[in-house]
Formats: structure tokens, sequence, C-alpha cells
């Protein structure tokens, strides 16, 4: 009786009231990755320029940021030059660089919403490999306490299991997931929102091209005005004669310019493009901003006309950074310290290096004068607020500011 209360007063600590009334209509079965990752990726990554410039500019620029590696917290914490886990995120795998594979992981992210980081390496040992493992062919096999019980990765008829820990949640599979508002176990893509957007810029770009193979002329018909001894109408063999001659002659963007030889009775109207079909490239122009959006890219990276939302490049390059580098990084960094440091040792903290991010320049140079300006803090204090470690004597009290002076 006393150690059957006594686990029910841990279970109250370590488990979630909420997660069996969460999964409790799913436990111990798989949960399927949702089938729209294929139909993202090919209509929306592969055909659309604007979706592919977006995951590119977001993860290429993610990935070209290096990282720290910290031992301690506060006054003691000291950044690490070298060490084993350091030279895994350079050299994660005989494949890949670190660029490489961060670059898929962050790609996977933004098309799939969710991304898979698996480690390589012996139970209770530091991992000695990292590979990003693509989206579409894992799937979570719910567990009773808000945890997996394991993720299982399919590829031609062959499945490999790596088994959740239900205690800690430990896994050699690390699952990186944007918020989804209606699931448990999967995230949601940007891809996902801006589906419309990027439907319309497809259709927008397949009309384009259509009236390109088309001489890049409006449609027009061939009237029959016959003369008053000719019959009235044309016979169905003299129709598609008269058709299958202008397809092979007249029809596709190699016969663009070539003059039309009308027989008697025969006249040419070309058809004017209403209004409604002259605004397709504004509504392309549209899809794009929207597309960009989703993804919070400026449009102006994107050469989308009429996108002067900011005075200039390098305004847009420091929002692109604030608004969405930035963020995927600080998302990776706690992922990869709650799962990935503390094989390495307890006391190890990952982080990215802002300072070497150019785009962030002009905040930085602004932050860097509004301390030197405050006369009230100690120098520790100045080198605290701009993350550097504290010196000797730095604590001394500021000498007071000279009037007239900066």
């Amino acid at each position: 009786m006393r150690l059957a209360q006594a686990w029910r007063r841990l279970w109250e600590q370590k488990a979630s009231a909420i997660a069996p009334l969460m999964i409790g209509f799913g436990a111990n079965g798989a949960r399927l990755t949702p089938r729209r990752y294929d139909r993202l990726a090919e209509e929306g990554f592969r055909s659309n320029v604007v979706v592919h410039r977006c995951v590119r500019l977001v993860a290429q620029s993610a990935a070209a940021v290096p990282w720290l590696l910290y031992e301690g917290s506060g006054a003691r914490r000291r950044e690490l030059e070298r060490h084993g886990l350091l030279d895994l995120l350079e050299r994660p795998n005989p494949t890949q660089g670190g660029a490489s594979l961060f670059e898929s992981l962050y790609a996977y992210l933004l098309i799939a919403g969710n991304a898979y980081l698996e480690a390589v390496g012996g139970d209770g040992q530091a991992p000695r490999e990292l590979w990003a493992l693509r989206p579409d062919r894992m799937i979570v096999q719910a567990g009773p306490r808000g945890l997996p019980n394991a993720y299982r990765y399919s590829l031609d008829g062959r499945s490999v299991e790596f088994p959740v820990d239900p205690v800690s949640g430990r896994s050699a599979v690390l699952h990186v997931k944007c918020f989804h508002p209606l699931d448990d176990w999967y995230g949601m893509s940007p891809l996902e929102a801006a589906a419309l957007a990027i439907d319309q810029h497809n259709a927008a770009g397949k009309w384009n091209a259509a009236l390109l193979q088309n001489g890049a002329r409006p449609a027009g018909a061939l009237v029959y005005a016959p003369a008053p001894d000719a019959p009235g109408l044309l016979t169905d063999t003299q129709r598609d004669q008269l058709k299958r001659e202008i397809e092979e002659q007249f029809s596709g963007a190699g016969n663009a310019g070539r003059p039309l030889v009308l027989e008697g009775g025969l006249e040419w109207r070309e058809m004017a493009l209403s209004p409604k079909d002259m605004d397709w490239r504004a509504a392309k122009d549209m899809a794009a901003r929207e597309i960009a959006q989703a993804f919070h890219v400026p449009p102006q990276l994107l050469g989308i006309e009429g996108s002067l939302t900011f005075a200039n490049f390098e305004q847009a390059r420091l929002s692109l950074y604030e608004d969405a580098v930035l963020p995927l990084l600080d998302l990776i960094k706690d992922e990869l310290n709650r799962w990935l440091a503390p094989r390495f040792g307890a006391a190890l903290s990952l982080d990215y290096d802002a300072d070497q991010i150019s785009a962030l320049m002009p905040r930085r140079r602004e932050k860097w004068q509004a301390i030197r300006r405050a006369d009230f803090l100690t120098v520790n204090e100045k080198r605290s607020a701009l993350g550097y470690a504290p010196i000797a004597g730095g604590d001394q009290p500021p000498t007071p500011a000279i009037a007239g002076t900066d």
C-alpha cells in the first residue's frame, strides 16, 4: 500500500496530467507522417523559384554561422576553442561537412515542418557521427506518457527503430518540429500556410509559358467569310486539315513571327487581352510576396518589383536575420543543448557566433556606442553586456564624466 502511494506521488511529480489524455487515443501506435511532404517538396521547393530561393536563403545563411562551445556558467563560463563536440559539428559524417549537414537540417525543417538528426555512437558514449534524416521516411511511435515510444525510419521495405527512454526521453534521434496547432506529434511547415499563394504563382508561371509557346501573342480566331458562290460552312475534313497545318507550321516558340498565308474566304482576327488577363503579373508578384512573408524573407531580397519595404538592401538583410535566421538558430541551439551537449559533459553548452554575422553589424555598432556612453557602468558590467568575460580591476566604480564631453 505504501509502495503504491509512493509511486503515485512520484508519477504526479514527473508526468504531465494532460499527456495521457493527449495521446490516449493512439498510445503504442504509429502516428503516420503527414502525406503532404512529397507535394510540398515537389510543387513548392522543386517547382517554385520563390520557395526555392526562400528556403535556400534562410538555410544557407543559418548554416554559415559558426558554433561556439562554453564550459561552466555565469562568471565562470569560459569558451573552449578545441573540443570533441566542436570537431563533430565541423565534420559530422564521412560525406558531409558541418555547413552541409545543417543546411539539410534547416531545409527539411522549412519544407516539412519536421527535421530529424541521428547520433551514431555507443550507449553512454559521445556520438561519433551525425546524420540528417529525411522526414517523410520517419514515423513516430506514440507512447502512453506524452513521449514517443520509438522513432521508425523506413526505406525500401526495411525499417530501423530508435527507442526512446520512457523517463528521460533520451534517444539516438533528435526530432525538431515547428509549432502545429492541430497535431501533437508533427510540426507544420511554412509551405502549408503559403500553399494557396504557391498554387497561384505556379499557375501564373504556366500561363506565361503557354503564352510564350504561342508566340507571346494573344490568341486569335480564323473567321471564314465565303464568297457568294462558295459553301457557307467548312467541311469537317477542311477544318481538321486547317487546324493541323496551323499547329505544325505556326505553333510553338520556334515558329513565332512566321507569316500566316490564308486562302480565299479566311481572315485572322486577334483577340485582345482583357484587363483581367493583363493583371496576371500583378497577381504573380502578390503571390510571391505572400510566399516570402511565410518564410519571413524580405521580398526585396528576392528581386520582386514594387517591394521597397526597407530603405536599403542593408536593412533588408538585417530583417532577414532578425526575423528568420536568428529564431531558427535559437531553436536548433536549444535542441542541441538539450539533446547533444550533455552527451559530452554536463557543464557544456553550445551557442552560435553572432559576431561573425556581418548583417548584424549596424545593430551591434549601435549597442556598442550605447554601452560606451553609459558612464554609470563598470568596465566588467560593460563587458558582460557585450558577452565578454570579466577582467581584473574591472569592477572599480566608473569615473564621473566631465561636463561637455562624450
